[in-house]
């Protein structure tokens, strides 16, 4: 049985499950993210891909902080409502906005700060063969959860450069399906940020 092929055929069906949802702004989208990092996280190790394999430990914590986020987005869009309900498909009308000026010195702060200490975590202490873009490919994962919490529009913009050195990454690691998802997650990414830009103008026009 080869278990690195069952491992990327269920990462690219739910890959595909939670790009849709996070599309569509859909709360349920971090459900299917703490669902995710358990078989992409085996499918690394396997690959000796370490810190990708690490990073999904964070993706369950960050899925949960961004449930917990939307979450309360939703109660108090629906607080009002008599029957003390909220409908999860009112997290969507939570605001989407582009990333604040304010906001993109810590970013990249936080980016440079992170690829630097994963690297020199993955070259000293691991048999990793590509420390550099494991790192890079990590913090910017980490930057882009974060923006996704948040609902900011230029999160798609992190993913995309993301998914595209996962494509060569992928392929250098002999993971073709796991390269192919990628290669599909950078096209949506365009379509995401599309879309997202397109809601956070109009709910700055309804703002006013």
């Amino acid at each position: 049985m080869d278990w690195n092929l069952l491992l990327q055929i269920a990462g690219v069906a739910l890959g595909l499950l939670y790009l849709w949802l996070e599309y569509r702004a859909d709360i349920r989208l971090w459900i299917v993210g703490l669902v995710m990092p358990a078989v992409h996280g085996a499918l690394y190790f396997r690959s000796g891909l370490y810190a990708d394999c690490s990073m999904q430990l964070y993706y369950i914590a960050a899925g949960l902080y961004g449930w917990a986020v939307w979450r309360r987005a939703a109660q108090r869009k629906g607080a009002d409502r008599t029957d003390n309900r909220t409908d999860d498909r009112a997290a969507v009308a939570s605001p989407i906005r582009p990333t604040p000026w304010r906001y993109v010195p810590g970013l990249v702060a936080a980016y440079a700060a992170l690829h630097g200490a994963i690297y020199l975590a993955l070259a000293r202490l691991t048999d990793s063969t590509v420390p550099f873009w494991d790192s890079l490919t990590t913090a910017l994962c980490i930057v882009a959860y974060w923006m996704l919490s948040r609902k900011l529009t230029e999160q798609w913009l992190v993913w995309l450069a993301v998914d595209l050195v996962c494509v060569g990454l992928y392929l250098h690691k002999q993971l073709p399906l796991t390269a192919g998802l990628y290669a599909l997650y950078s096209a949506l990414a365009v379509a995401g940020y599309l879309r997202w830009r397109r809601a956070a103008a109009e709910a700055a026009a309804g703002g006013r």
